[in-house]
């Protein structure tokens, strides 16, 4: 089990930005209101889903739109073989993402956390 370290893109001037090779069960350290955002880069020779979850996520009933269970995480989508590279701005699913963030179904997927503070 890995973390994914974020890196600080804010301010002026060029940033390294720490990468990490996931394993079978990585953890990430979600600051809210930070812009952080989740970069998830394939180099694998599989496709594969990236799933978020949080250990303390809760359902909620959302007006208009009925309960929604934030447990069960919430996934990537497909991340294709070789040259797949999607970027998850975590404030937008910050539900989901209480308590101890696990990501797992990413084996050899290189992320990388950039925020702006």
């Amino acid at each position: 089990m890995g973390t994914i370290a974020p890196s600080v893109g804010g301010g002026t001037g060029a940033r390294a930005v720490v990468e990490t090779t996931m394993t079978a069960s990585d953890t990430l350290v979600f600051r809210q209101g930070a812009g952080q955002m989740l970069r998830l880069r394939n180099t694998t020779a599989g496709a594969l889903t990236v799933t978020l979850t949080g250990a303390d996520a809760v359902s909620a009933n959302i007006p208009g739109g009925g309960v929604v269970n934030y447990t069960a995480g919430i996934t990537s989508g497909v991340i294709a073989a070789t040259t797949g590279d999607v970027v998850i701005p975590l404030d937008s699913i910050f539900n989901y993402l209480q308590g101890v963030i696990s990501l797992t179904g990413g084996t050899g997927i290189k992320a990388s956390i950039v925020s702006v503070s």
